[in-house]
């Protein structure tokens, strides 16, 4: 019998003694864990091999841990969870903003590290159900010129060009695109998209921007994602299913 390979996660942290623990304590639940110490050492560690997940302390000594974030979104979808120092809810919603799919602050517990890297590879391994037809489910959807394959999880542009999506950002349009002309409350998006373990009602929000930010051709006036006041948002254009 052949056993399922082992969950990665690359953890970039300059504390060596906070990276050596996160490696032993991650490593002793099943987890090939590597670490870097700086911006540097990451980007060369992520470019040797995929990782399921990354750990990334934001204020590294030889650059901005955001930076790194952006380009390896570039590269592929690979859930990135934040550890900073910082724990006001301003921070918390930048930390969103800057395309994190889960926020830790020091100092935090190792089971609630665990718990919460879990949390997200989870989240990431799953592709939002999407209605039945013909016992079949959609390859893409296609709306407003845009194109989202849930196959790869990528967004094609109405010019072509690939417009790279987290984790959340992408099972929030799935819920969007499988739920055509609806009203969505946002409790029911928290739900379905699970963005937070500690979920508050900001959270949905800030993705709902970001989203629109990627999406509207102005996302102070958007025309797509609408909010209905009082009762959710509302996707707003004509959505085409591609079968398989």
């Amino acid at each position: 019998m052949t056993l399922p390979p082992q969950p990665s996660i690359l953890i970039v942290d300059d504390d060596h003694s906070m990276r050596t623990m996160l490696i032993e304590y991650l490593s002793g639940h099943g987890y090939r864990v590597d670490g870097a110490a700086s911006a540097a050492e990451a980007m060369s560690v992520f470019d040797a091999k995929p990782y399921d997940l990354v750990l990334l302390d934001l204020g590294l000594p030889d650059g901005d841990g955001t930076e790194l974030a952006r380009r390896w979104r570039e590269q592929a979808p690979v859930p990135i969870v934040y550890i900073t120092g910082r724990n006001e809810e301003a921070d918390m919603v930048m930390g969103l903003e800057l395309g994190a799919d889960d926020y830790i602050t020091k100092p935090f517990s190792l089971r609630e590290v665990l718990a919460r890297l879990r949390a997200v590879m989870r989240r990431a391994g799953q592709t939002t159900q999407a209605p039945m037809t013909r016992g079949k489910h959609p390859r893409a959807y296609r709306f407003a010129g845009w194109t989202l394959n849930l196959n790869t999880r990528r967004l094609t542009s109405p010019d072509e060009s690939i417009v790279p999506l987290t984790n959340a950002e992408f099972n929030l349009l799935v819920v969007f695109l499988s739920s055509p002309q609806r009203i969505i409350s946002r409790e029911k998006l928290l739900e379905s998209t699970r963005a937070f373990d500690d979920i508050y009602d900001r959270a949905i929000d800030v993705q709902i921007l970001r989203l629109r930010r990627k999406i509207e051709r102005d996302p102070k006036n958007p025309t797509l994602l609408r909010t209905e006041r009082g009762a959710g948002y509302f996707f707003d254009a004509l959505i085409e299913p591609l079968w398989t």
